[in-house]
């Protein structure tokens, strides 16, 4: 399985972006789709998640009503749309997949590269 993450950017606050992790080699859609951040000198932390078949969501307090995670299967395309984006948003942002619904990280088995997001103010 790769995940291919592309869209960060330099934004100013307020703003928008759209993050795509592009999911190649992935067989099985019973896996759960997320998104984590981290800042500099900062743990990673969890943002957004969806299950890949049934399509719910969940999402970080920091960030409910702002951004919205979703899936393109005919893509194999997960995106985060971020909208009113504030400063302490600025962090790479990272896509990842695993077995299971959590908010851990060291749950998630396969991660892709990242894509930086800075919100200047």
């Amino acid at each position: 399985v790769q995940l291919q993450a592309s869209g960060g950017g330099l934004v100013q606050a307020g703003g928008s972006l759209m993050l795509s992790c592009a999911v190649s080699g992935l067989t099985v859609r019973s896996n759960v789709m997320a998104w984590f951040r981290q800042a500099p000198g900062k743990d990673r932390e969890f943002v957004a998640r969806i299950r890949w078949r049934e399509g719910d969501t969940y999402y970080a307090d920091s960030v409910k009503g702002r951004f919205i995670i979703s899936r393109n299967s005919a893509r194999s395309t997960v995106y985060l749309q971020m909208s009113g984006l504030k400063p302490e948003d600025t962090a790479h942002y990272y896509c990842a997949t695993g077995p299971v619904r959590a908010n851990t990280p060291e749950l998630f088995e396969v991660w892709g590269q990242g894509t930086q997001v800075t919100v200047s103010s």
